[in-house]
C-alpha cells in the first residue's frame, strides 16, 4: 500500500486490507489532527478492500464528526462500492459521486 498526502487529500494505491489498516489509519488520524478543513481520501488507486479495512474508514468517519470535520471518500470503484453497500456501511461513508463526462 502506498499513501500519499496532498493538503487535506489521502491518496491510497494498492491494496486496504488488514495488513495495511494500521498505517492507513495513522494517516487518516494525523490529517484531521493537522488540518482544520475536511479530510478527502481518495481510494482511485485501490485494487481490493476488506472489511478491515471498511471498519478503518467508518471509524474515522465517526472521529472526524466528532471533531467537527467531513470525511469523505473519493474514486470508489466499483468493487469498493459493493463492499460498502454489503457491509451497510455505505450509509455511514460519505462517498463522493462521479464527475459526469461531457
Amino acid at each position: 500500500m502506498e499513501i500519499i498526502t496532498d493538503g487535506p487529500i489521502l491518496l491510497l494505491d494498492g491494496d486496504f486490507d488488514v495488513r495495511s489498516t494500521w498505517e492507513v489509519r495513522t494517516a487518516i488520524y494525523d490529517l484531521l489532527e493537522g488540518h482544520d478543513q475536511d479530510v478527502v481520501v481518495d481510494l482511485t488507486g485501490v485494487t481490493t478492500i476488506d472489511m478491515t479495512a471498511l471498519k478503518v474508514l467508518a471509524v474515522a468517519t465517526r472521529q472526524a464528526t466528532r471533531s467537527g470535520h467531513h470525511l469523505t471518500l473519493r474514486g470508489c470503484n466499483s468493487a469498493v462500492r459493493r463492499m460498502l453497500h454489503l457491509s451497510r456501511l455505505s450509509r455511514f461513508v460519505a462517498v463522493e459521486r462521479a464527475a459526469a463526462t461531457a
